[in-house]
């Protein structure tokens, strides 16, 4: 299994020079690394000096590179699916389809990245995986993607087996599956049909939640939109259980005029005038608990100075933990940086939780000691969430 790293910040600061320089990083440290690129924009590849495809190709030692593009990734996984149809359908229907048909539906782009790290991360070439997607909250909603579909699935198959409706077709429910499917209709109806599925996603959540096999590093600049960026995404990334192990001030964009404005009032109280110190102390103050570095400027094709600059990546467990349950205590505790108590929302559903904050939707399945207790009180103070049972 690998370490797989992603970056999270506004657009414009940086985030593909952060990721191409830790790339190198633990490239140099003889880790196996791949860095994977998010669609077909050229951006990657200039900074690179190389052209990237859909297949891996060798950058340098111990370094390889690959663009995930959308109609390639389709038709393989287009691929499985016919498998897998014709190991459930005694009559397969999506064999006519072509993969490219479904390339517009909304998501598509990121169901079929997050299917592409997986592949790559179980395929043992690989040490670490440094991922430059787009580093916004549509990336936290594909990272957070094995969480929603497990739930739903979960949700599903509740409703259904209790309704009256499923009562009422269990009972004719085998015979028409015993001609449709090539499986044996059992006690649990949907239990065959999805396995493979749960499995999949389990391992999904699995890996999002263990810092030691995924994390993010949230990338800023001086400029206030920038980090109140950042530290929203930061909340966001709690809420999926993606740790946010530190955060990286680049330097590069430190010219801009509201960067140096702010870092000059800054300035200005302690009668010095060193905007790139202000910055940093701006940035370490905003994100507290989590380690803040800043990074120079590359010079042409010297990488080495920001390679000296990136953190070290193995020590993202020390970070804050999105999520903490103290069964003797009788209490679960979520960290939410960047949002308010206002922006907070708890509700209960037999033995799960749902915490709304922002536009992020996290589910707590409860384990069997506090499953079925009811919420005796929340509390949300220093941007931890207590809940009480």
């Amino acid at each position: 299994m690998s370490l797989i790293l992603t970056f999270l910040g506004k657009g414009g600061t940086g985030r593909t020079t952060v990721a191409i320089a830790a790339a190198k990083q633990l490239a140099s440290q003889g880790k196996r690394v791949l860095l994977a690129g998010q669609g077909t924009d050229p951006v990657l590849s200039l900074i690179l000096g190389a052209t990237l495809g859909p297949d891996p190709q060798e950058l340098a030692t111990n370094f390889q590179g690959v663009q995930f593009q959308t109609a390639q990734l389709l038709e393989r996984s287009w691929e499985e699916i016919k498998q897998l149809e014709a190991q459930y359908l005694r009559t397969p229907i999506v064999k006519e389809v072509f993969g490219q048909e479904l390339g517009v539906l909304p998501g598509m782009d990121s169901a079929l990245a997050l299917n592409a790290l997986r592949e790559y991360d179980t395929s043992g070439k690989y040490d670490a995986i440094v991922y430059d997607g787009t580093g916004d909250q549509t990336m936290l909603r594909m990272l957070g993607m094995p969480e929603i579909v497990s739930w739903y699935i979960r949700r599903f198959r509740n409703l259904f087996l209790n309704s009256d409706l499923g009562k009422t077709v269990s009972p004719f429910i085998q015979p028409v599956a015993s001609a449709v499917l090539n499986v044996n209709w059992g006690e649990d109806n949907f239990a065959q049909p999805t396995n493979q599925v749960n499995n999949l996603l389990d391992q999904g959540k699995d890996a999002v939640a263990n810092p030691n096999r995924m994390a993010a590093y949230l990338v800023t600049t001086g400029d206030p939109t920038a980090v109140a960026t950042a530290k929203y995404l930061w909340g966001s990334a709690q809420q999926i259980g993606l740790t946010v192990g530190g955060v990286i001030l680049n330097q590069a964009t430190m010219a801009d005029t509201v960067a140096a404005e702010v870092a000059q009032n800054l300035a200005q109280v302690y009668e010095t005038f060193d905007r790139e110190t202000a910055a940093i102390d701006i940035v370490t103050a905003e994100f507290a608990p989590l380690s803040a570095i800043a990074i120079p400027t590359r010079t042409g094709g010297d990488w080495q100075p920001l390679i000296n600059a990136m953190p070290d990546f193995r020590q993202a467990y020390r970070a804050p933990k999105p999520i903490e349950i103290d069964i003797p205590a009788r209490q679960v505790r979520l960290f939410l940086p960047g949002f308010d108590k206002k922006q907070v929302k708890l509700t209960q559903n037999g033995p799960e939780v749902t915490i709304e904050a922002g536009d992020q939707r996290r589910n707590i399945f409860l384990p069997p000691q506090l499953s079925g207790q009811s919420v005796k009180g929340a509390k949300f103070q220093n941007s931890y969430l207590t809940i009480s049972f």
